[in-house]
């Protein structure tokens, strides 16, 4: 779970007063990994504190804040007193600040930390959590109270040679470079040092295992040295990825498993025996799990680490489907690595290819430097992309392909293969290579033999699991599979590859670097930056709910070196209004140099209510503001169709016409009505009891989806959603088609874009204080407005026909409670983030009405 403000409290105040210093530390003998824990050295008269913050550009925005607010202080100005603090201050103090347990041990080693492979190895991210424990953090959001605790099962032996920093070295120039208190000048420098790379480095080959593995949801029964160690020569770099790691609804809905420590303890025991090897960092999402691991003496050559995940699965969130990505900077060369779990079934390959382009768009990493934009994947010199991608064997029956597979024609089945057609297409990985398939499918096998599927689906054999890259300097050296492991339903992949990395030749670098600076001394920085726009006033014609427009424009600067960046207009909190985005929305040119800025207009539940009321319009004024020059503005205009996405419940019942079909001032008015306004007699009098449009959708379902299988738990496609709406919003259910998931993913949509949720706000506490007391929980269904009231029983209603048909459609009433329950029953505005007590309560509220009759 996520820590917020409500979470935490004050045990330790440290004012910035004329005492106080904050800097970066290394203990005596550690060797550098500048992608682990930042150790910080903190020093006031009264206390001398030394802790870890984790790596990455909170980090290092936090500790550049704090510079800044240590500028020195005036001998004659008296030192503050900070009072305000008071309040603040634990009521009991402290009689002794803790000290992380074995602090002091010998030098260079730290607790619960040791190596990897090669007579052991563990890289273990540990942190200290202020209170003298180190808690591990190497996933993130997903601590329990008893994981923060120190692990107790490591043997004397692996707590010794621990080996971690993120100081700050000589060597790591580019990360100094990119600080912002080295301002416009070391910008150029580094946007120099970037143009002329080829002048001071040269190509290195470092060898790189790649490894995917869908484990269905087993905990590890065999050891993977078949699949890890299989080559003779020890990888410089491990980069391996794991799907289905965890199918229990914990994992799905609560981000909660035991297995993440178990497999990361399988696969760090089974590295090669002949290097020891860092753990550089860990990243999971429900099942999807990435793990990277180099060699020890690799490892400070390791930078700029970041991860993140991207959800693709219902609603375009959840992480039963999706993407965890880590990227680095490896000597000079910057690296992407991403784990998929793509759309199921064979049918779905238009989901796949849509959340491969999900995972492109929305997968952003934060740069050190907070000014630049963040890095998408295709901005990496090296894509290693590894996973469960699902693409199936079309047009051929089961046993056609097993008998191809054989006689071992692997080729002639490759010609069916549906990402080898969705490549050859260019509707997905453009660009990338995949080495030649000579091994047989890794999917689907009866669990614990190499038998092809025998259960009642009898599911056709298929490439699913595949690795995929795209860069220069790469060469394959192997691709291939496992049959050795025998625990899951696929088996796994590995892919090793030799890659020419840029490494830099010192001498040459720091002659390059004095010619740049003798240059930049000629410059005269007196003359004042300019640029012209290629356009200026933008128009956004019928914008739709959930529907990108986009609108770009070209940059092109002068012969002077500026920054640029979108600034808030006075008394405004940002640049732009909460439905439109500039991307990129700050950053550098050079001079002559041109960029394309994108304007992109997104309306979704937060900005939707507002204009489909009109008290918000398309229209908008950005300040493109330069550095050291002049600001110049840009007009953005357009108009909005109103949906029924983002309208309140009461208002749809008034409105008998689709919504398109009404006046905007009509619309205006029934969208401003009071929720507990009482009909007037006039002529919105005789309501409809629900939202005709909750009425189409749940029909469409109850005729055509009650026996769908995964229904509620597999997205739709976008322009199916898009197509539902537009049916909803003109009143053309006849005009209906789409798949049963598509039109289910638009339910839920639609719910959670109401602007007050079916249980309104104010039943909200009343609920999670009955959740179990089920005739205390249909008294307060009872108080609330009729709308609201008739939505509810009508939803539950619905829900209770579907699991009439759970030995078809395999739903429960767990699963429906948690989906329904965090959208039918949502915490009030301002507290967005539900804890994990009141979600369970949440779910236990709504699990009570699906088990009982109404």
């Amino acid at each position: 779970m996520a820590i917020t403000g409500d979470d935490v409290s004050l045990d330790q105040i440290v004012p910035v007063s004329r005492d106080f210093t904050l800097e970066e530390v290394s203990p005596d003998g550690e060797l550098y990994i500048l992608g682990s824990d930042v150790t910080v050295q903190l020093d006031t008269a009264e206390l001398s504190l030394m802790f870890q913050l984790p790596f990455g550009s909170h980090t290092r925005m936090f500790l550049q804040e704090v510079a800044r607010a240590c500028p020195g202080f005036d001998p004659a100005t008296p030192d503050p007193e900070f009072r305000w603090l008071s309040r603040y201050r634990c009521t009991q103090p402290q009689s002794q600040l803790p000290t992380p347990h074995g602090w002091n041990s010998a030098p260079g080693t730290w607790p619960g930390c040791a190596r990897i492979g090669g007579g052991s190895s563990h890289f273990d991210d540990l942190r200290p959590n202020g209170k003298g424990l180190f808690v591990d953090q190497s996933s993130w959001g997903q601590d329990k109270p008893e994981d923060l605790l120190p692990r107790q099962n490591k043997s004397k032996s692996e707590i010794t040679d621990m080996v971690r920093s993120s100081t700050i070295t000589v060597s790591d120039k580019a990360h100094i470079l990119s600080m912002q208190k080295f301002g416009l000048r070391d910008t150029l420098v580094k946007s120099e040092l970037v143009q002329r790379e080829e002048d001071y480095t040269y190509i290195q080959n470092f060898r790189f295992f790649v490894g995917t593995y869908n484990v269905n949801g087993q905990s590890p029964k065999e050891c993977l040295r078949p699949w890890l160690r299989h080559s003779v020569e020890a990888p410089d770099v491990y980069c391996v990825g794991f799907q289905e790691l965890d199918l229990s609804k914990e994992a799905f809905f609560f981000q909660d498993t035991p297995k993440e420590e178990e497999w990361f303890k399988a696969v760090s025991d089974c590295l090669h025996p002949g290097a020891k090897y860092a753990k550089i960092k860990l990243i999971r999402l429900v099942g999807i799990m990435l793990l990277l691991y180099v060699k020890e003496e690799h490892a400070a050559y390791v930078s700029e680490v970041e991860a993140e995940t991207v959800g693709t699965g219902i609603m375009g969130r959840m992480g039963n489907k999706g993407g965890v990505a880590i990227r680095f900077r490896f000597h000079n060369t910057s690296i992407c690595v991403v784990n998929s779990h793509l759309a199921a079934h064979t049918e779905e390959c238009e989901r796949r290819n849509q959340d491969y382009k999900d995972i492109c768009s929305r997968m952003q990493f934060c740069q050190v430097d907070p000014g630049l934009p963040p890095l998408t994947i295709s901005k990496h010199d090296v894509i290693l992309w590894l996973g469960d991608l699902n693409y199936r064997i079309e047009e051929l029956d089961v046993e056609k392909v097993k008998k191809l597979i054989e006689e071992k024609a692997f080729q002639t089945l490759y010609a069916y293969d549906q990402l080898k057609t969705q490549v050859a297409a260019k509707a997905v990985f453009e660009g990338f290579t995949e080495g030649e398939l000579t091994f047989q499918p890794t999917y689907k096998y009866d669990t614990g033999s190499d038998d092809w599927d025998t259960s009642e689906k009898c599911r056709a054999p298929a490439w699913c699991d595949r690795i995929l890259w795209k860069g220069k300097n790469i060469t394959q050296l192997s691709y291939q599979s496992h049959m050795a492991l025998k625990t899951s339903d696929h088996k796994p992949v590995s892919s090793v590859f030799d890659i020419g990395v840029k490494v830099r030749n010192e001498e040459l670098y720091r002659k390059t670097l004095e010619e740049i600076v003798r240059s930049l001394d000629k410059m005269e920085n007196a003359n004042i930056p300019s640029v012209s726009l290629s356009k200026r006033e933008f128009c956004f014609q019928n914008v739709k709910y959930m529907q990108l427009q986009v609108e770009s424009f070209t940059i092109h600067n002068g012969q002077v070196p500026c920054r640029f960046e979108f600034i808030n207009k006075p008394d405004e909190q940002s640049y732009c209004k909460q439905w439109l985005n500039a991307n990129p929305s700050r950053g550098f040119l050079l001079p002559d140099s041109t960029i394309e800025i994108e304007l992109e207009l997104f309306v979704n539940k937060s900005t939707a209510t507002k204009l489909n009321s009109n008290e918000d319009k398309i229209e908008d004024i950005l300040v493109l503001h330069l550095d050291r020059g002049k600001d110049y503005f840009l007009s953005v205009s357009g108009n909005y169709l109103p949906s029924c996405f983002g309208s309140p419940i009461h208002t749809l019942c008034y409105m008998k016409e689709p919504i398109l079909d009404l006046p905007l001032e009509t619309i205006r008015e029934l969208t401003l009505r009071p929720l507990w306004t009482e009909d007037d007699g006039s002529q919105l009098e005789n309501p409809m009891e629900i939202p005709k449009e909750l009425w189409m959708m749940v029909d469409y379902l109850y005729r055509n989806a009650v026996q769908q299988e995964d229904l509620f738990q597999q997205p739709g496609l976008r322009s199916e959603f898009e197509h539902v709406r537009d049916c909803l919003d003109t009143g053309m259910i006849d005009t209906l088609s789409a798949s049963n998931h598509s039109v289910a993913e638009a339910l839920l949509l639609f719910l959670e874009s109401l602007p007050e949720p079916v249980i309104c706000y104010s039943a909200y506490h009343n609920c999670l204080e009955c959740s179990g007391n089920y005739t205390a929980s249909k008294q307060v269904i009872s108080t609330l407005p009729t709308f609201h009231k008739n939505v509810f029983n009508y939803l539950m209603a619905f829900l209770q026909e579907l699991l009439k048909n759970s030995a078809k459609n395999h739903l429960d009433e767990n699963i429906l409670a948690s989906i329904f329950g965090s959208l039918l029953l949502r915490n009030p505005a301002g507290h967005q983030k539900l804890e994990m007590v009141e979600k369970k309560k949440a779910q236990e509220f709504i699990h009570q009405f699906l088990c009982n009759s109404p």
